[in-house]
């Protein structure tokens, strides 16, 4: 089964990811660092928003294409992977800005926001959607009797 919605986020998130570690990459070439941050704030702040991203965005995904092979709301899942895309651009921006900022604030909270919602459906879809056959069992008059033949 294909998962278009999942398959479609799950390359954003790599190019997001390539993104925000060539904005770690660029910094680190400035500053001549080749291993951690060397002590500027600039390269830790990129670091860590780039960690932050790989942190949240696996359980994303993993969540996404449940719900999705669960039959979830293809427009719902639209909307929500959209939302957890444009949060997870916003917040690096936010980052580098003096805190608090309504990019990291807003990156954050609609993360968090997508993620809580995506783990309720989840939770709550197997028990929503109760669309199998359900279990009958068919009585025979000939149990336990025995015919010679």
């Amino acid at each position: 089964m294909i998962l278009p919605i999942t398959l479609t986020i799950a390359g954003a998130a790599a190019l997001i990811s390539i993104w925000l570690s060539i904005r770690v990459s660029h910094l680190r070439r400035l500053h001549k660092v080749s291993i951690g941050d060397g002590g500027h704030e600039g390269v830790r702040t990129r670091m860590r928003a780039h960690a932050n991203f790989a942190e949240t965005t696996p359980i994303f995904l993993i969540l996404l294409a449940a719900v999705e092979l669960a039959r979830g709301s293809p427009t719902w899942l639209w909307i929500v992977a959209i939302l957890f895309i444009l949060a997870r651009l916003a917040h690096p921006f936010g980052m580098e800005r003096p805190a608090p900022n309504a990019l990291r604030m807003g990156g954050v909270a609609i993360s968090w926001l997508v993620l809580l919602g995506l783990a309720a459906y989840a939770i709550a879809l197997p028990y929503l959607e109760q669309s199998g056959p359900s279990i009958t069992y068919a009585l025979s008059s000939n149990v336990g009797s025995t015919k010679a033949s």
